[in-house]
């Protein structure tokens, strides 16, 4: 058994790759390598660390029985849109995106393995159809391939920035101007390496952002992504002071976030990868951030 990737970023290592996309361990990866059951553009790689690219193509020896498998499950999901190459769907806050070590099933995969019919099969079984993830505490909008030439569509566009994502982030205290770029590299964090940091030596990473409301002690934002970094909205806005209100990881838990940070991907915009359409979709706050903002008193409609 195989497993197939298609690399969607630049200048990351092998084996940094497989390790975050196959849930295996660096030294897993570096002995997968070392025997040759690693395949990358067809050939078999000459070093570990060697840099992959944008739409490059890495086949994967499975290297012993996984631990986990996505199987269908019933669980509610709502689809704002579907047809025979994508699925949109706004994924509910608290929901991981695919099966992992430590969540190994109630995973969006397994509920779109039930309610979807057809997944593209690149980014192997535990990650069917998932061209870009949210946090389990971010809801939002999330598009779904059917098939792997939607996926390599989909992929490309959200590494070229063609592809466009928004969301609404409550953050804590009050932002000097009322709209600004945050342009700070990303990477894994020295001191802990569960968290992302901004450093040198990082990835580049920039988020636009407006100011929607303030209220005392809070601001609405909108953020717009021009990279797509692990926790990059999160890691950013703490970096300028203002972290996203509920964030465990880089602020603090609060009563206006019972369930973790309030962030909500609001509208996702792309080129259909058949039609070449273009086409927006957008869903509506939870209402755990419903409520927070109703608390804080704001009368604007998201």
């Amino acid at each position: 058994m195989t497993e197939r990737y298609v690399v969607t970023e630049e200048g990351v290592r092998l084996d940094v790759f497989l390790s975050l996309n196959s849930g295996k361990t660096r030294s897993a990866i570096a002995k997968a390598i070392e025997e040759g059951k690693v395949l990358l553009n067809g050939e078999v790689p000459t070093k570990t660390g060697v840099k992959v690219s944008c739409g490059d193509e890495i086949v994967v020896d499975v290297m012993e029985p996984r631990p986990i498998s996505a199987a269908p499950q019933d669980i509610p999901i709502e689809v704002l849109y579907e047809d025979a190459d994508i699925a949109v769907v706004n994924k509910p806050q608290g929901m991981v995106t695919h099966p992992a070590a430590g969540s190994p099933d109630g995973t969006l995969v397994n509920a779109l393995l039930a309610r979807v019919t057809d997944l593209s099969g690149i980014n192997g079984e535990i990650r069917p159809g998932i061209v870009h993830r949210l946090d389990k505490d971010t809801s939002g909008v999330l598009v779904i391939a059917k098939n792997d030439a939607a996926h390599l569509s989909l992929s490309k566009q959200i590494s070229e920035k063609t592809a466009l994502r928004y969301y609404y982030a409550l953050l804590v205290g009050k932002l000097a101007s009322d709209e600004g770029i945050v342009d700070k590299p990303i990477a894994r964090s020295k001191k802990d390496r569960k968290k992302m940091a901004v450093g040198e030596g990082g990835r580049k990473a920039v988020t636009l952002y407006r100011v929607i409301e303030r209220f005392p002690g809070y601001t609405l934002v909108e953020c717009e992504l021009r990279t797509g970094r692990t926790h990059q909205i999160r890691v950013h806005m703490k970096s300028i002071g203002h972290p996203v209100v509920g964030d465990p990881v880089y602020g603090k838990e609060s009563p206006l976030a019972p369930q973790g940070q309030l962030l909500h991907a609001h509208k996702l915009v792309l080129t259909h990868p058949t039609t070449g359409e273009r086409m927006t979709f957008e869903a509506p706050i939870n209402e755990v951030f419903a409520a927070a903002l109703s608390k804080l008193g704001f009368s604007g409609k998201l």
